[in-house]
């Protein structure tokens, strides 16, 4: 399978899943750990706007930023998903590839397609009826988006698509959203 070139300036929904279905998070910890590589490998050439980590999958929305050179941008990924599989095996005494396959990345060219993707990624934990409000699920980024707290999103940027955060909270808490063909395709099963 060939995969897109990541490329500056470009918005990407990146995500995977374990490996014959398995969980990748297996306690609190890992999702915290899983942030902070984020941070580490994937803040320096790469704007985040929405993630969300289930235990079998997660998905991040993510734009590369101008300076990142499409050689880094591929090795900060794979140093992310490298690092996070080391620790986890080594502390779960497992062996073999965490994840499912390397990691999927679809190139969003369209603002209404970004929109839908932001309420997609952030509606994920009610999709997957692990919650039935997104203030019970604290894994995902949308207590971080509606909050006053500092964070390493884009939260600016995601409001100012939904114009303001009131809009953005309606978006996801009260509109019914019907997901078209192509992001309903995206969930991983």
């Amino acid at each position: 399978m060939k995969y897109e070139i990541l490329q500056s300036n470009n918005y990407y929904h990146i995500f995977n899943q374990g490996n014959n279905g398995e969980n990748i998070f297996i306690e609190d910890v890992n999702y915290i750990y899983f942030l902070k590589l984020i941070k580490k490998y994937v803040n320096p050439i790469a704007n985040v706007l929405s993630y969300c980590l289930l235990k079998n999958h997660f998905h991040l929305l993510v734009q590369i930023k101008e300076v990142a050179e499409e050689k880094k941008v591929s090795k900060s990924f794979s140093n992310l998903f490298n690092s996070y599989s080391k620790s986890i095996n080594k502390k779960y005494n497992r062996s073999g590839s965490l994840f499912r396959d390397r990691f999927k990345r679809i190139k969003v060219e369209e603002e209404v397609y970004l929109k839908k993707l932001i309420i997609y990624i952030n509606l994920n934990p009610i999709y997957h009826q692990f919650v039935t409000s997104l203030n019970d699920y604290k894994h995902s980024s949308y207590l971080s988006l509606i909050s006053e707290k500092s964070t390493l999103l884009k939260r600016e940027e995601v409001l100012f698509l939904f114009e303001n955060k009131e809009n953005f909270i309606y978006h996801l808490t009260y509109k019914k959203l019907e997901f078209d063909e192509k992001l309903t395709a995206l969930v991983l099963e």
